[in-house]
C-alpha cells in the first residue's frame, strides 16, 4: 500500500471513531427535543405504544458532514505543504491533483442533496414522482466530474461472452451515464423499500458498506499505485459513515429507542453510489445490492400497482401473541 495512502486512511480510522462517538452523544442528547417539538412517532410493530423521536438520521447525517468535511485537507496535505495549489500553472512535476478534489466535493454535494431530500420526505411525506426527480438532480455533480475526468465508460465481458461476442469490452458511451442515474435513482429507494422493522434499514447499509470497504482495502493492495487512490477516497467517505451508522444503529436496534426516517435511508443509498461512481467499481456495485434487486423484483407489482400496495409494507402485530405476522393485503 502506497505510504501516503496508509497515512490517510489511518487518519480517517481516527476521524471515523470520533466521528461514531460524536454522533451517538449527540442523538441521545436530541432525543428529548425531537419529541418535545412533536418530531416522533409510534412502533407499529410493539404492543407499547410510548412516542420515539424521528427522524435521527438527520442527526447523524449532520455529524457525519462536518466530521468528513474537516477532513477534506487530510488527503491534500502533501500538495499544500509544498505550496503546489497552483502546480499545474507553474508546471510542477507532481501537479496537484484537482480531479481527486472536485471528485470528493462533488460526491459530498450529491450526499448533502439526499440529506435534505429525506429530511423534506421526513416532514412534507413526498410523492414518488419527487423521489425519483430529486435523485435525478442530485446525480448531476457526479455525472459531471466523471465525464470531465474522462472516465471509461465501458464495461468489461466476462471471459465465456468475449469469445461469442468477440470483443473484450463493449464501449457504452452516454448510455453509461444513463445507468449511472438509474444507480443512483435505485440506490436511494433500495435501503428505504426494505424499511419497518427495528434496525433492518441501518443494519443493511453497515454490511453493505462494510462489505464495499473490505472491497477497496483487497484493490488497494492488488492494483497498481495509479488506479488506488479511487478506492482510498472511497474508504474516506465510507468509514466516517459506518462509524455513525453504528452509533445509530445502537438506538435504532430492537428493542428501537429512536426512528431512522428516510433521512438516513436517502443518505444511506446515495453514499453508497458516491463511492461506487467516484471509486469506479459502479457495476461491482449491484453485486452487494443483491438482496435489495431481488427485493426490487419482487415488489414490482407493488410499486407498479398492479396490486395493492399499503402505505407502509410492515408485519402485522398479533396482539394476542406479540408476535409479528405476515402482512394481508385484500385485492378487492
Amino acid at each position: 500500500m502506497d505510504a501516503g495512502i496508509a497515512k490517510t486512511v489511518a487518519i480517517n480510522l481516527f476521524v471515523s471513531g470520533l466521528a461514531g462517538f460524536a454522533a451517538h452523544s449527540s442523538m441521545k442528547q436530541f432525543i428529548p427535543l425531537f419529541i418535545q417539538r412533536k418530531f416522533c412517532g409510534i412502533d407499529q410493530c410493539k404492543m407499547d405504544k410510548k412516542l420515539l423521536a424521528e427522524p435521527l438520521g438527520v442527526v447523524a447525517a449532520a455529524v457525519y458532514l462536518i466530521f468528513v468535511f474537516a477532513f477534506i485537507p487530510v488527503p491534500f496535505y502533501e500538495w499544500i505543504k509544498e505550496e503546489l495549489l497552483y502546480s499545474e500553472v507553474t508546471g510542477a512535476v507532481n501537479p496537484f491533483p484537482y480531479i481527486r478534489l472536485l471528485s470528493l466535493l462533488a460526491g459530498l454535494i450529491s450526499i448533502c442533496t439526499s440529506i435534505l431530500l429525506g429530511f423534506a420526505d421526513d416532514m412534507l411525506d413526498l410523492k414518488w414522482r419527487h423521489k425519483l426527480l430529486f435523485p435525478t438532480l442530485s446525480s448531476m455533480p457526479l455525472l459531471l466530474v466523471y465525464f470531465i475526468s474522462k472516465n471509461s465508460t465501458a464495461m468489461l465481458l466476462p471471459s465465456f461472452l468475449q469469445d461469442l461476442v468477440g470483443k473484450t469490452y463493449i464501449d457504452f458511451g452516454l448510455l453509461f451515464y444513463v445507468y449511472i442515474v438509474l444507480l443512483v435513482i435505485f440506490c436511494m429507494n433500495a435501503i428505504n423499500i426494505i424499511a419497518g422493522i427495528n434496525g433492518v434499514e441501518v443494519g443493511q447499509s453497515v454490511v453493505i458498506a462494510s462489505s464495499v470497504a473490505v472491497f477497496n482495502v483487497v484493490q488497494i493492495f492488488r492494483l497498481d499505485q495509479s488506479s488506488v487512490w479511487q478506492h482510498g477516497l472511497s474508504l474516506c467517505i465510507l468509514l466516517p459513515f459506518i462509524s455513525t451508522s453504528l452509533a445509530l444503529f445502537m438506538l435504532n436496534k430492537y428493542p428501537a429507542k429512536v426512528f431512522v426516517g428516510d433521512t438516513y435511508c436517502y443518505w444511506a443509498g446515495m453514499t453508497l453510489a458516491v463511492v461506487a461512481v467516484t471509486g469506479r467499481f459502479s457495476k461491482t456495485l449491484l453485486l452487494f445490492l443483491i438482496p435489495q434487486i431481488m427485493n426490487f423484483i419482487y415488489s414490482t407489482p407493488q410499486l407498479f400497482h398492479l396490486v395493492p400496495c399499503p402505505r407502509h409494507r410492515l408485519p402485522k402485530f398479533d396482539i394476542n401473541s406479540g408476535k409479528l405476522n405476515m402482512s394481508m393485503q385484500s385485492s378487492s
